[in-house]
């Protein structure tokens, strides 16, 4: 499979129309450069990923139109090729253009048009070195931080899912894998030598209670750590303990005896660790939760006052502890203060009502004063870039480089003038390096390259403005999104695998999206979909048997992956159905069908067991509106199980009878994810265990009747 076709395909499903029924037999899903960054004098592919939504082959012509400025270079700027039916090809130029700027390019094919904006970057003559050359970093007047989000593993591509719809963003390093010590080496040259002194990490633990467990902890430990030039400038971190029962610490002696001597051992220790007259910083996202973690507001000031001794203990002067918060609420304020923190920062600023660039900019800078004035503690300023949410929920809105230039300007100033005793006077913090699915990120993309970076250079630093910008493929290094390719590669070839068209008596059933019966051959690859909506799904480390009609699948950590469709993201109503029997209790947290992933916990559904107990979710925000039955799944015994919903009311059905409702007003929310059956996610612990069969999914409510009706279609067999 070609790669970039696989990239293109892992786009397009995100840029795909919601409706495919609706789209035209030839479409062009996404037309975009092919490298996350263009410069000008050097040759650059763009690609055109097209469609064929028909019921036959069909040969397609597609072709380039370039704007004065930019030439083809090869091959033709008319290409022709066959596109099977229910299938996409992806149509490949490479262009060139004589100077930096912006330049539209225009793609055509048999009656379609596409436009894409290529920004080319100054040229830079390409040169072959061994490694990254030295960070050169530039003086500053005061102390810049940028908040990090380590979210970027190698093993985790769903995290991208929100970028894929915004193929602006695309980071200068492509869908890359953290873990990877030289993306270490590039942030901190681009970093260091555009006077961002420091990194900000979030912090993730994994379990409360015992020896520190991490997740996304692979920025730090296999790529910052390990890098080559993580001497050339700071980190610190941020506990991200908003995870309550996971995140956070299960007592006083959970954080004196696991949590802080691992800190200062492999963190505050380190001399690359920011430390501000001899004391460590620690940032907290919510030091609110610790109250009830240790038990009391006095507690948590004791705690504070523990680990400040700890730290002295340890060799350092103490230990600086601020804590976020971004709202305006004096009582919050008045808590922060109570807790014994000694700082207040903003992880981000929230901006309703999709702002414009200078609304946003005022916004911040009243909170800036606001904060100034109501709160007891001292701050230390944010700025922020951006903000779309990860699923482009509420207010979305962005700062481009010179307003964003002017905004760190403003609150520079504001800075300077607090008392010189306090850290605010002497640190700025920067909103953020690489938050890319949540839509604020200054690191080095492609819409605007360097510009963002080039604007905190200007304003922290009294560098030379001409300088050049080294990306990877200015000196012959790179790809680091190997991982992210080979996924979206096997990705591809799984759709084509499993979009095979076929129908069952029954497949017309009105509103009837999707319908796996797991009745192919026993070693089949695929489960396929018996609408003819070509919603198959490959079998992953699963297996078949006897089920309630033909064949079930056998669920003990395995599943089926079903491609992400626009079909599966109904919107206005839902009924998810199945069949299932367990010999197994204990089953917390185990999902038959699943569409609510981490990167996009705001939308799909799931029908799974928690408790032991049947339950139904389509949330409306974070993992809410869980709609469970009153009582465990039986044992021993086929059990047929709805979820339906009418855009109001949630209902669950258990062999026929409704068992629990739930009012949730509003449409369901679109889903770029796969659909797991069997498990949360492929390769994930929260499996069900047992079998599954007779899986449906509707884009309306079925009624009581006809669930009452349908659980009797097979209620012969319920004990076999």
């Amino acid at each position: 499979m070609d790669v970039t076709r696989a990239l293109m395909t892992s786009l397009t499903l995100c840029l795909v129309a919601t409706a495919v029924a609706a789209a035209p037999e030839i479409e062009i899903r996404s037309f975009l450069p092919v490298p996350p960054i263009c410069r000008a004098g050097r040759p650059a592919a763009v690609a055109a990923l097209v469609a064929n939504n028909g019921e036959t082959s069909r040969k397609v012509t597609a072709r380039l139109i370039v704007p004065d400025g930019v030439r083809i270079v090869k091959p033709s700027a008319q290409l022709r090729g066959t596109i099977e039916d229910a299938w996409e090809r992806t149509f490949t130029w490479t262009v060139e253009a004589r100077h930096p700027g912006d330049y539209t390019l225009h793609c055509e094919a048999e009656g379609q048009r596409a436009s894409v904006t290529v920004r080319f970057e100054q040229a830079v003559p390409i040169r072959r070195l061994p490694y990254i050359p030295e960070p050169r970093p530039v003086t500053t007047d005061m102390l810049v931080g940028a908040h990090h989000c380590p979210l970027w593993e190698a093993d985790k591509p769903f995290m991208w899912t929100n970028v894929l719809k915004h193929p602006e963003r695309t980071p200068a390093l492509g869908f890359y894998a953290q873990e990877n010590p030289e993306v270490s080496d590039w942030e901190t040259k681009w970093a260091a030598e555009h006077g961002i002194n420091f990194f900000v990490y979030c912090w993730y633990r994994d379990g409360q209670g015992g020896p520190v467990k991490q997740r996304f902890g692979s920025a730090i430990h296999d790529g910052l750590l390990k890098s080559r030039y993580a001497d050339r400038m700071k980190f610190t971190i941020m506990w991200e303990n908003q995870a309550r029962g996971l995140a956070g610490v299960s007592d006083e002696r959970d954080l004196m005896e696991n949590l802080l001597p691992f800190w200062i051992e492999n963190y505050f220790k380190h001399p690359s660790y920011l430390k501000v007259d001899g004391k460590p910083l620690l940032f907290i996202y919510r030091p609110e939760f610790l109250v009830d973690d240790l038990g009391g507001i006095a507690n948590v000031r004791k705690a504070f006052g523990l680990m400040r001794e700890a730290c002295k203990k340890a060799g350092f002067d103490g230990l600086w502890l601020l804590g976020e918060y971004r709202g305006l609420d004096p009582r919050h304020f008045k808590l922060m203060q109570d807790l014994g923190l000694d700082y207040t920062f903003a992880y981000c600023w929230y901006v309703p009502n999709n702002p414009t660039p200078e609304q946003s900019i005022a916004a911040q800078m009243d909170y800036i004063r606001k904060t100034q004035e109501l709160s007891p503690i001292p701050q230390v300023i944010t700025v922020s870039q951006a903000w779309s949410g990860w699923s482009d929920e509420g207010t979305i809105w962005k700062i481009p480089p010179p307003p964003f230039e002017t905004l760190m300007r403003k609150a520079r100033d504001f800075a300077r003038g607090l008392p010189a005793d306090q850290l605010g006077s002497r640190m700025m913090l920067l909103d953020n390096w690489n938050e890319w699915g949540e839509g604020h990120y200054i690191a080095p993309y492609r819409e605007f390259g360097f510009g963002y970076l080039d604007a905190v250079r200007r304003v922290f630093s009294h560098a030379p403005e001409p300088h050049v910008d080294l990306i990877p493929e200015d000196i012959g290094m790179g790809p680091y999104d190997t991982a992210y390719r080979q996924r979206a590669a096997a990705d591809a070839a799984m759709r084509r695998t499993c979009s095979r068209k076929v129908a069952k008596p029954g497949y017309d059933d009105p509103g009837l999206v999707a319908w796996w019966t797991f009745d192919e051959a026993d070693d089949a690859p695929v489960a396929l979909d018996y609408t003819g909506h070509r919603l198959g799904g490959l079998v992953r480390m699963a297996r078949r048997a006897r089920g309630v009609d033909g064949k079930a699948l056998v669920c003990d950590g395995g599943c089926v992956a079903v491609p992400a469709n626009p079909l599966l993201s109904v919107r206005d109503a839902l009924t998810l159905e199945c069949w299932v029997k367990t010999d197994r209790r204990g089953q917390s947290n185990n999902w038959m069908i699943n569409r609510v992933l981490q990167g996009g916990v705001t939308t799909g559904y799931r029908l799974g067991l928690v408790d032991d107990k049947p339950c139904f979710q389509v949330p409306l925000t974070e993992w809410s509106h869980h709609l469970t039955g009153p009582d465990p799944l039986p044992l021993g015994r086929w059990v047929h199980i709805v979820g339906a919903f009418d855009g109001k009311t949630m209902r669950l059905y258990v062999d026929g009878r409704e068992v629990a409702t739930m009012e949730r007003a509003g449409p369901i929310q679109p889903s770029e994810m796969r659909l797991h059956l069997g498990n949360y996610e492929e390769g994930h612990r929260a499996f069900f265990t047992g079998l599954l069969d007779e899986v449906r999914i509707y884009r309306r409510a079925l009624s009581a009747e006809e669930v009452a009706a349908r659980s009797r279609v097979h209620s012969t067999r319920g004990g076999s």
